[in-house]
């Protein structure tokens, strides 16, 4: 194979869509390398700092050579120490150590590999959330703005994607909106449960650091929770074996697995009402539909998000396999796995949050399509209006139930017989039997007298179960969001 250059060689290995194309350059950063390395060493000087504030001897000097090199990290020889060593953390441990060398001897003194790598995933798990957050507040907003524009705009409900009573847009969009105030708070529940693995040692039992301080357990107790601290946690779990509980991975992934189950209910929502041609997602000027239909405008935005968001409800099957099988106080075959699912599923919830809320901001609705939709069907869920009012006309309710079944079932046969427009009205005006309410037919056909307490419902939802949730988010709210691809 002829050589390469940097571009083309880059061009000819796999690389993920999920950072080449899609995430946001924040999140892809929260799972790089750089991050993780980075991060690494930054526990290794918190634990220097809290042995030398508990009396390990340890210098100013030492700690001073630790933070000043910090982002200096030589990944040409982390890759080559790690392929002699086979021994991911030793191998930083000797890059680190070789830009410290009055330092070298005090670097993750007491610890074991997981101290750097558990703590780690621990941190960017929290990160990750704290990216996710806003932007599914602001989805969560860009809706309540919709729902409050369409809280009194009636349109043709459905059950089992059948004609039903009739709600409003905005209503229907407050279902979308109540699946995702759930998700932001599952979301901050998970974020604030997370505890950090802290100080504990090979098999969680801290034996390492308690030879270090001769015994002192108050020492070791403190060793862990200025550590903690010090990495922006209130707690670390009390007990671990050489991991944190697999057990957490399960807690995180589900609700970022129950956040892709509400947004592919919605996306499928929009998809369906583009094909109605009520609602579409943003389409743009020069953008193409289809290569060889250049009429069509296909819901491609709607359509990624519940592409990607199968992937991300699967993504929780891991961690379940994983934490299932820890043998003990832990068994390697959980590390791979982790590399992959818990990075994925949190790139994954990111473009389908940047997505949702590209659709959300650019949401276009078409009145006539869903007024002549309930034009078409109204009639007939009007019937048991026009019985009560001929009624009160003094009718009989029997007969004029017979006469509206024989003029429905009439109307009926035009609508699916002979592909015509539903003139089931045309004949009750038609039929003298109901001269005695002609007059009253408009107002009892008034789609808005069947929308029930919809755009009240609207309202005080929005008023008291939305708006307050998304105060802590309203410095990050931002402008509209493009799509790259």
């Amino acid at each position: 194979m002829a050589t390469l250059g940097a571009e083309e060689d880059a061009l000819a290995r796999y690389r993920s869509p999920l950072v080449s194309r899609y995430a946001s350059a924040e999140m892809a950063f929260n799972f790089s390398e750089r991050k993780k390395f980075g991060t690494w060493r930054r526990l290794w000087l918190y634990l220097a700092q809290a042995e030398k504030s508990l009396g390990l001897p340890i210098t100013d000097e030492q700690i001073q050579e630790m933070e000043a090199n910090l982002d200096n990290i030589d990944f040409k020889m982390a890759a080559e120490e790690e392929k002699k060593l086979r021994h991911d953390v030793m191998a930083h441990v000797h890059t680190f150590a070789h830009c410290c060398p009055k330092a070298a001897a005090i670097i993750h003194l007491g610890a074991t590999s997981c101290y750097v790598g558990d703590n780690t995933d621990l941190i960017v798990l929290r990160d990750g959330f704290n990216l996710l957050l806003p932007k599914l507040a602001r989805v969560i907003s860009r809706l309540a703005d919709f729902a409050e524009k369409y809280a009194d705009m009636p349109t043709l409900g459905f059950t089992h994607y059948q004609p039903a009573q009739l709600t409003t847009v905005g209503k229907r969009c407050c279902l979308w909106i109540q699946d995702l105030c759930m998700d932001l708070e599952n979301l901050e529940r998970a974020r604030d449960d997370l505890r950090f693995r802290g100080v504990k040692g090979t098999t969680g039992t801290q034996a390492s650091f308690l030879q270090l301080f001769e015994g002192d357990h108050s020492k070791v107790e403190e060793l862990d929770r200025l550590v903690t601290a010090k990495a922006g946690f209130k707690r670390s779990y009390m007990v671990t074996g050489q991991t944190y509980s697999r057990k957490v991975d399960i807690e995180v992934l589900s609700v970022l697995a129950s956040l892709g189950a509400s947004i592919h209910k919605i996306c499928t929502d929009i998809r369906l009402l583009a094909n109605l041609k009520e609602i579409e997602e943003p389409f743009e000027k020069d953008q193409i539909g289809s290569s060889a239909m250049p009429y069509k405008r296909n819901p491609m935005r709607s359509e990624r998000c519940c592409s990607l968001a199968r992937h991300l409800m699967t993504l929780v099957l891991d961690p379940l396999q994983t934490a299932s099988v820890q043998w003990f106080e832990r068994t390697l075959d959980d590390s791979a796995n982790r590399r992959v699912c818990l990075a994925e599923a949190f790139l994954t919830a990111d473009i389908i949050l940047s997505t949702l809320q590209n659709i959300s901001e650019g949401l276009v609705v078409y009145p006539k399509v869903i007024e002549r939709r309930i034009r078409q069907e109204l009639p007939f869920m009007a019937t048991e209006n026009i019985i009560m009012a001929m009624v009160k006309a003094g009718g009989n309710r029997q007969d004029c139930h017979e006469k509206i079944r024989v003029l429905s079932q009439q109307a009926a046969a035009v609508v699916k017989q002979e592909g015509g427009d539903n003139d089931f009205i045309a004949r009750v005006r038609a039929d003298p039997y109901f001269s005695p309410i002609h007059k009253q037919l408009e107002s009892l056909l008034d789609p808005s007298s069947f929308t029930g307490r919809a755009p009240q419902q609207v309202a005080k939802f929005l008023k008291q179960e939305v708006r307050p949730v998304l105060v802590p988010y309203q410095s990050k709210m931002g402008g509209k969001i493009e799509l790259a691809l």
